[in-house]
């Protein structure tokens, strides 16, 4: 289904579990900004070697028991047995909790490349499988538009993804790119592949480029020329390094919107204002003005 361009899109926004009391305080302010806009769910990242175990779980139940609005964990497959995911994943099931974003995951600090846990799931597909066995799950995965920077092909990064949703997973939230073309080209590439559940773009409104620019050649991200030329110079400027980046942004999902895409999830590494402007501009409105 395609949304019309000009109507409100639907969207969700990602947040990590904070280092510290001060990192949880600021998380539930940041909380508190986005939830009036009705998000269709919010997650919360899990870190590489399950290093945030403990406080994604401690974040994702807080949002559940007390937010009122729809969260969803991450898990991954990395530095555990089965058994221990298939306790996180019963948990969580247990407490109401019951949209999860499964994930192969990272591997950890000081290691080259991804290792199974010699008793844990092999990849993000048999995690899948493995909550399916479990429960009533909605399951959200990980898809590249650009490829995963482990995979030998995008024909390869593209079969993966198929064999996840095989497994049963229900949406693909892909990894934030800059250029709307880029979604548009894999959006055509799966469902030519006989992928039909909905690809929800992710979207990073760029706080600080040299860092984004940086994380992207470790994840095989594009970052265009033009980008750099817009944000040339701003460093030391942040109010109009702001301004840039919501009209990039704005820009962005407005032409996906011209081409039927009426959702998006937010990388909004906890913060409110750029993920907060984006969605007025796009036309959402906080739940007491629409009254």
């Amino acid at each position: 289904m395609t949304t019309p361009p000009n109507a409100p899109p639907n969207v969700s926004f990602e947040f990590f579990p904070p280092n510290d009391d001060s990192g949880e305080a600021r998380l539930w302010t940041v909380l508190d900004r986005l939830a009036p806009l009705q998000p269709a769910f919010v997650s919360v990242t899990y870190g590489a070697g399950g290093s945030t175990r403990v406080r994604t779980d401690r974040v994702v139940r807080r949002i559940h028991d007390e937010s009122g609005v729809p969260v969803a964990a991450h898990l991954t497959c990395v530095g555990a047995s089965r058994a221990d995911v298939d306790d996180v994943a019963r948990g969580w099931h247990n407490n109401g909790i019951r949209h999860i974003v499964a994930l192969r995951g990272d591997a950890p600090a000081g290691v080259d490349h991804y290792q199974p846990h010699p008793e844990g799931y092999e990849n993000a597909a048999a995690l899948v499988k493995g909550l399916r066995d479990i429960g009533d799950f909605e399951i959200s995965v990980a898809a590249y538009p650009e490829s995963h920077p482990d995979s030998p092909t995008t024909e390869a990064d593209l079969d993966n993804l198929k064999r996840k949703i095989d497994a049963g997973a229900t949406r693909a939230i892909t990894q934030y790119f800059f250029d709307a073309d880029v979604f548009l080209r894999f959006r055509d590439r799966a469902a030519a592949a006989g992928i039909t559940v909905p690809i929800i773009p992710g979207i990073l409104p760029v706080t600080n480029f040299a860092k984004v620019v940086e994380f992207s050649a470790r994840c095989a991200t594009t970052v265009p020329d033009w980008m750099a030329t817009l944000f040339l110079g701003l460093d030391a400027d942040p109010e109009t390094r702001t301004m840039i980046a919501l009209s990039v942004a704005v820009d962005q999902c407005r032409a996906l919107q011209a081409e039927g895409v009426g959702n998006f999830h937010f990388y909004t590494l906890n913060r409110a204002d750029l993920s907060y402007a984006i969605c007025w501009r796009l036309g959402l409105r906080p739940r007491q003005l629409e009254a």
